[in-house]
């Protein structure tokens, strides 16, 4: 007897479909695409000399997740669905914002990639939480990479930081 086809999936049938439509496969692990981009960042220091922290979730994420575009599909639960580009140079000149939401949490935080319909940031810190930088605020889209591609995706709505 065959379970595989009906055993429980890592991601809800639209994350799934997004991702397997954007090229993700189950076992996708792009390590050198990750680190030319963990040391492009690396090497980069803003003009007023702040550099990127680079760490193993952020690059782990890029190694899965890196250079996918996800265009969902559907009204979304809460808002609607989020356009996004797995890609961290989005965040390159983002060295100083991102430093400062990493002292506001007391953790390093990376860029992810961008939500390409509104231009948000999208970020990871050390732990692998993942959060949308945009205009408005910054948001909680997760405790890992599957929550935030899943937040995103599916439009349930963020949570909104506050300065605590």
């Amino acid at each position: 007897m065959h379970t595989d086809r009906t055993s429980t999936t890592r991601f809800a049938v639209p994350v799934d479909a997004a991702l397997r439509t954007a090229g993700w496969q189950p076992g996708r692990w792009d390590i050198k695409q990750a680190e030319i981009w963990a040391d492009t960042l690396r090497d980069h220091t803003s003009p007023a000399g702040h550099r990127h922290a680079v760490f193993p979730a952020a690059v782990e994420a890029w190694a899965e997740f890196g250079g996918l575009h996800l265009d969902p599909t559907g009204p979304g639960r809460h808002i609607a669905p989020t356009r996004v580009h797995l890609d961290p140079l989005h965040g390159l000149h983002a060295a100083r914002t991102l430093a400062d939401l990493g002292r506001a949490l007391d953790t390093e935080v990376c860029p992810l990639g961008a939500e390409t319909g509104t231009h948000a940031l999208l970020a990871i810190d050390a732990q692998g939480r993942v959060y949308s930088l945009d205009h408005t605020g910054d948001w909680y889209l997760g405790p890992t990479i599957d929550q935030g591609i899943t937040t995103l995706v599916t439009g349930l709505r963020p949570a909104r930081l506050t300065a605590g």
